[in-house]
């Protein structure tokens, strides 16, 4: 593979620092059940790009560009996941309630947030866009190029996510130590998936 390019860092580092889904449950497990969860769920929202960067290796993304009702059945169990996720949160009892004993098993987080990532075709679009941009035209292995330079872009998501994640936790005590501010944080974290399922609901191939 090429040395990476500075552009492609950037780039990289840009869009996944941005506020997303994943970034947003990231910082929830950790601010709810602490270092270990948010651990978990950075490593989960990393596997659910996976799928996304291998359609747009194999060209199946453009697949789903093409067919408008692939797209549309993606697209609607995203939106229909993300309104089930502010629900939850909104919940004592759901994905986002503090523990201070117990911890939620490791696999409802990684369920949880591998689907998050997985549920959004515009994931795999934008990786379709978004990497051969990086690939020289004379390469004679583009696919092996654009396998390295996912699995970078899905090591910065998870170091990003990570400190994301790590940073919430560290303020874990206080919010578990004021009910009302947790409060408030439950329906700004149900307001934010909300936000992200309109967002994908207005969204276009």
């Amino acid at each position: 593979m090429p040395l990476l390019s500075p552009e492609f860092l950037l780039t990289s580092l840009i869009v996944v620092a941005s506020p997303g889904t994943g970034a947003i449950y990231t910082i929830a497990a950790g601010l709810t059940q602490g270092t270990r969860a948010s651990a978990l769920a950075a490593f989960a929202c990393t596997l659910g790009i996976l799928p996304h960067m291998a359609a747009a290796i194999t060209g199946l993304a453009a697949v789903l560009h093409q067919s408008a009702l692939a797209f549309e059945i993606v697209r609607y169990a995203g939106v229909a996941y993300l309104l089930w996720m502010a629900w939850q949160t909104l919940q004592e009892d759901g994905p986002l309630q503090v523990e201070s004993q117990a911890r939620r098993p490791a696999r409802a987080v990684l369920i949880e947030g591998i689907a998050i990532n997985l549920l959004n075709p515009k994931l795999s679009i934008f990786f379709f866009a978004f990497l051969p941009q990086f690939v020289p035209t004379a390469d004679p292995a583009p696919i092996l190029t654009m396998t390295g330079l996912s699995l970078v872009f899905m090591a910065m998501t998870f170091v990003v996510f990570a400190v994301y994640g790590l940073f919430a936790a560290q303020m874990r005590d206080r919010v578990m130590a004021r009910p009302a501010v947790l409060a408030w944080l439950r329906r700004g974290f149900a307001a934010a998936f909300v936000a992200l399922g309109a967002r994908l609901a207005l969204a276009e191939r």
